[in-house]
């Protein structure tokens, strides 16, 4: 192999000739050198398409993470968002339960049912083996059964309202209607109407029914419940109690010996609010009974004989 050398300079030209090893060697160097640049070239950017595909790897993973983070705190959010829901929701049965509570001891006391056989403020007796159907209670069930509830409940309520405003109406009716008899035992020894005066002798209108109770002392009851608009005595009735029933009706009781109530008092149906007597315009112990209807006096035999259902 013969190479030539020449000075651009000079125009001067040189030649070597290779010959043996030598020129075994330098053919290798010639061909294999651009190879081995080559191939160090290929290594280089295979090294920077791993880095790059790395990176993307890694940031595809962040990206990921990221992603779930955010799917978490919504499922978080939304977890907390329904416990607080039902949370409310169950703070409204309890206050509704508390009500319905006062409205069924108001409602027992009213029917006069008793206390041990309806204690609302107490929790049921139940019992009795525990047998798992194999079913797990889920959220969605969980608010289908407290759905339930809130309807039950609801319909209770109305049901209870509905009673107890038929109840409280049938009791004030009761309370302050005027029925029943102003003593127990006795007879009546005269009725409303004409009859012969028993100190005259002469016709009069009797404007009350007398009710004999044989001594003096027997308990006298209102009639109904109102406010006493008079008690003290008055001419020819004695000792007397008049109490205001309320739409028109007033009752009157006389020749009593003892007025355990006064004039402003609010009585109830049933109290006792005199002792009989003989006192004023009368001939022996006995109440003078009288009902006024607006203003006038009526025959109080339909309101003795009456009873409130």
């Amino acid at each position: 192999m013969k190479i030539i050398f020449v000075d651009a300079r000079h125009g001067a030209s040189r030649s070597i000739t290779v010959k043996g090893w030598t020129r075994i060697a330098l053919s290798l160097c010639l061909v294999g050198l651009p190879m081995l640049i080559g191939y160090g070239a290929y290594l280089v950017a295979e090294a920077r398409g791993a880095k790059v595909s790395r990176d993307a790897t890694a940031e595809s993973w962040i990206e990921s993470l990221r992603e779930q983070t955010a799917d978490l705190a919504k499922v978080k959010t939304d977890t907390y968002s329904r416990i607080e829901a039902l949370t409310i929701r169950l703070a409204n049965l309890q206050a509704r339960l508390v009500r319905l509570d006062a409205l069924g001891e108001k409602l027992s006391g009213v029917a006069g049912l008793p206390a041990k056989d309806f204690a609302f403020n107490a929790d049921p007796s139940v019992g009795g083996p525990e047998v798992p159907d194999g079913t797990k209670l889920t959220d969605l069930d969980l608010k289908d059964e407290i759905g339930s509830l809130e309807k039950r409940i609801a319909q209770r309520q109305r049901q209870l309202e509905m009673l107890n405003s038929v109840m409280t109406e049938r009791h004030t009716l009761a309370e302050f209607s005027v029925s029943g008899r102003p003593i127990v035992g006795g007879y009546v020894s005269s009725e409303y109407g004409r009859r012969l005066d028993p100190f005259t002798g002469n016709l009069a209108v009797h404007q009350g029914m007398d009710f004999n109770t044989g001594r003096v002392g027997e308990d006298v009851f209102a009639l109904a419940g109102g406010v006493v608009n008079f008690a003290g005595t008055k001419e020819g009735y004695g000792q007397m109690v008049q109490i205001d029933h309320g739409n028109g009706y007033e009752t009157l009781y006389a020749h009593d010996q003892k007025l355990l109530v006064k004039e402003g008092d609010v009585v109830k149906k049933g109290q006792i609010i005199a002792l009989s007597g003989t006192s004023g315009r009368s001939t022996g112990p006995h109440v003078h009974f009288e009902v006024h209807k607006n203003g006038r006096v009526v025959d109080p035999a339909s309101y003795i004989h009456s009873t409130i259902r």
